[in-house]
């Protein structure tokens, strides 16, 4: 399942909404504002980008320039911590699934998950309600 992590004011985390929802690919919002990440999300976020905190973090953020924060000499625990009480520091909205990880919304980009709306409607095929399924219109 394809988790999108994003804030309600974030008008790129509306736009990837709006995507997912027009391709009908099936996705599990996360407002990080309500939602406190788990590490293993953490970690997971991490495994999967290219570049590390970089990836996630808003090394430009307010929080982290007033308390001089420097992420990429953190613990993955010190770092789990700090961003628990700190969720504004994330790059919105973090799309991830199974294999991969997709930052911010790039028309371009995003149409790598559209592979999950084959999956989607493959898994549709075989139940009893495909014909009222959403996956398979």
């Amino acid at each position: 399942m394809i988790k999108i992590y994003l804030s309600p004011s974030c008008s790129s985390c509306r736009k990837v909404k709006d995507w997912f929802e027009r391709q009908k690919i099936p996705f599990e919002e996360i407002n990080i504002l309500r939602h406190h990440l788990s590490e293993e999300e953490l970690k997971d976020m991490l495994k999967k980008s290219l570049d590390g905190t970089d990836d996630i973090i808003s090394k430009r953020s307010k929080v982290i320039k007033e308390q001089n924060v420097d992420v990429d000499s953190m613990s993955i625990h010190e770092l789990y911590d700090f961003v628990k009480k700190n969720p504004t520091v994330l790059k919105r909205p973090i799309i991830v699934d199974d294999s991969k990880i997709q930052v911010g919304y790039n028309q371009d980009e995003i149409e790598i998950f559209e592979r999950a709306k084959a999956v989607a409607r493959q898994a549709c095929e075989d139940c009893p309600l495909k014909d009222d399924c959403d996956h398979t219109n």
